[in-house]
């Protein structure tokens, strides 16, 4: 599937986090544990959704795992991982999450679904512009992972939800990462 983001990223993006590889894999670590989080957050907030919960729960492990699989980069850098920050794009992006539990639940897995991609996207940019082949091979399959997942979220939306809702919603969304991403300053961090 290709990518159905509406920005792409820069290739100052890519500069930036070359430049300052060690806080980008800082920073990527704390989003694989956050997006475990929420899968766990998913499962619990709807348990009553059984293909939802079986997929959650399989996400939550493997976020999990990919967490383990940087910090182990992390720790052979010499380096130790750090305190949460915030991630201004995830919350920037999460306030337009609608309110009320058949539209709140399409915008979790919709939001859910384009941050995946943007994950995609980026993870890519990081592996094509690695040379190390370890670390290289580490984050194509990390891509590749992303891009399953963000496939995964909007099935979940089509499954659950009236299908020419979740597209306008979907498009709707698309737009408004494309504008976020524009906005947001360049650093070296996933978003």
């Amino acid at each position: 599937m290709h990518s159905p983001l509406r920005q792409t990223t820069s290739r100052a993006w890519v500069d930036a986090v070359m430049a300052d590889f060690d806080t980008f894999l800082l920073d990527h670590a704390a989003a694989e544990k956050k997006a475990s989080g929420m899968a766990i957050s998913m499962l619990s907030h709807y348990p009553d959704k059984v293909k939802l919960v079986s997929i959650m729960a399989d996400l939550a492990v493997e976020e999990l795992s990919h967490y383990r699989e940087v910090v182990k980069w992390i720790h052979a850098r010499g380096l130790l991982t750090a305190a949460d920050t915030k991630d201004a794009y995830v919350l920037e992006f999460r306030k337009n999450i609608r309110q009320g539990s058949e539209i709140y639940l399409m915008d979790r897995l919709l939001t859910a679904s384009i941050i995946e991609a943007r994950g995609a996207e980026r993870f890519g940019l990081v592996a094509d512009a690695l040379t190390e082949p370890g670390i290289k091979k580490f984050y194509t399959a990390i891509a590749r992972s992303e891009e399953r997942h963000y496939e995964t979220f909007l099935n979940l939306a089509y499954l659950y939800l009236p299908k020419d809702e979740v597209d306008a919603r979907w498009s709707e969304l698309l737009d408004i990462e494309a504008e976020l991403i524009r906005s947001l300053p360049i650093q070296a961090a996933l978003h």
